[in-house]
């Protein structure tokens, strides 16, 4: 799959770039998708939610009053859940909720979005670009110039570059990954992917494994 190769000006740069049928011409596995999708959201949960059952709250065991006679219900302890500070009934408990997903269905799923976005025409190549100094403003005139300022968008470098990445921090729509970060999440979630020339070989590196 040929696409053009585009400068931080959007403007054509005459060159095209070779996207691997392998990685960006497959046809899409949506159930993968699917489950790499829903591993990574889980992955975003702590799981540290607790609340103290009967037996975690500190208190005295002392009976409250006497079994009978009293008018109300019989009660034996002030830890109980019906009393203001008691325990709480089925309370949440520290939990771990990560999922496993095999290596193959992620790097499917991963094809699997690629290959999608590149049926939406939703991916572009820009040519590799640096800052001077990081600039959040030298950012926003990339995306103005992309047509990418009101979208969300995904940057995929060759290489960690820290100017780059600080520029586009303050973004809440745009965000700058390496290779390695690529997630099946991050593709679907973005409306455009920019992957810069030198990350085009990476990508398909980590995919064609």
């Amino acid at each position: 799959m040929k696409v053009a190769v585009l400068d931080i000006k959007g403007k054509e740069t005459g060159r095209k770039a070779d996207l691997s049928n392998a990685v960006f011409g497959i046809e899409p596995n949506n159930h993968a998708i699917y489950l790499d999708v829903k591993r990574y959201m889980a992955h975003q949960r702590q799981g540290t939610h607790s609340a103290k059952e009967r037996a975690d709250i500190v208190g005295s065991t002392r009976k409250i009053k006497k079994q009978k006679g009293t008018g109300t219900a019989r009660a034996g302890s002030i830890k109980s859940p019906i009393f203001r500070g008691g325990g709480r009934i089925f309370g949440p408990r520290p939990k771990e909720y990560t999922q496993k997903v095999n290596k193959n269905v992620k790097r499917l799923a991963r094809k699997s979005a690629l290959s999608l976005k590149a049926q939406e025409k939703a991916i572009m190549v820009v040519e590799d670009f640096n800052f001077e100094s990081p600039k959040t403003k030298d950012f926003v005139q990339v995306l103005k110039s992309l047509a990418l300022e009101n979208k969300k968008s995904l940057f995929v470098l060759g290489d960690s570059n820290n100017s780059v990445y600080l520029s586009s921090r303050n973004l809440k729509r745009s965000e700058v990954i390496i290779p390695s970060e690529l997630s099946t999440y991050k593709i679907m979630n973005a409306n455009n992917i920019v992957l810069l020339e030198g990350a085009l070989e990476g990508i398909e590196l980590n995919l064609n494994k």
